[in-house]
């Protein structure tokens, strides 16, 4: 048998033990997914604790819905970047997309420590802020653990990067789900907290999520 007729039934015979490959859905689409089990837990909660607490905080202090809304946007935009960075090829800027919103998240939060007290709400001590430091980090995991579970099918090229995005996508979302049950006014040592759960979440994710999205 000629060298030319074997390659082609070497690459016959390896091409006949192929399993086809289903296309990933695109980004938005993914992240949208992700986003749904989100919405359910949120729901889930609303039905626990409702609405009129949290309502009730945004009235009295603006300045706690604002940061919601940069909490839940940076949530969508930092579950998007890392479903696009996961993608080879795409722009190493879209890094930079959660940035605007993480900005309004931790201002509006700060504003919190400046104002005066919420009437009708009491004055969050340790012991309720640690119950927020619990709360997060209690979410973030089993969120970053689905999204690191979703992404590894895009094979990133960043993990460590993608990882970064996985990390604050599950803590913005654990910080808007606390929300919906956070019946304390804010103060110096809630900020703290939100604070320190979001660096751990993100820094555990840097460091373990990077090395799961890798394929080496």
């Amino acid at each position: 048998m000629s060298e030319p007729v074997r390659h082609q039934a070497l690459i016959d015979t390896l091409g006949a033990e192929l399993t086809p490959v289903r296309r990933l859905l695109p980004p938005w689409q993914r992240a949208l997914g992700w986003l749904a089990v989100v919405a359910v837990i949120a729901a889930v909660l609303f039905v626990r604790y409702g609405a009129h607490t949290m309502l009730h905080r945004w009235a009295v202090a603006p300045d706690l819905g604002w940061a919601a809304c940069g909490a839940l946007v940076t949530a969508v935009t930092a579950v998007l970047a890392a479903f696009v960075l996961a993608v080879p090829g795409r722009p190493l800027a879209w890094a930079w997309l959660p940035l605007p919103s993480a900005m309004l998240w931790i201002g509006a939060s700060g504003l919190g420590c400046l104002r005066a007290h919420i009437p009708g709400l009491p004055v969050m001590d340790m012991h309720e802020a640690n119950h927020c430091l619990i709360f997060i980090i209690s979410f973030s995991v089993p969120l970053s653990a689905l999204l690191v579970w979703l992404l590894r099918r895009a094979c990133p090229l960043r993990p460590t990067l993608t990882a970064v995005m996985t990390g604050l996508a599950s803590a913005s979302a654990s910080a808007c789900l606390l929300e919906i049950c956070h019946n304390v006014d804010a103060t110096a040592s809630d900020l703290l907290m939100h604070a320190l759960a979001i660096a751990i979440v993100v820094g555990v994710n840097a460091m373990m999520g990077g090395r799961l999205l890798s394929r080496h």
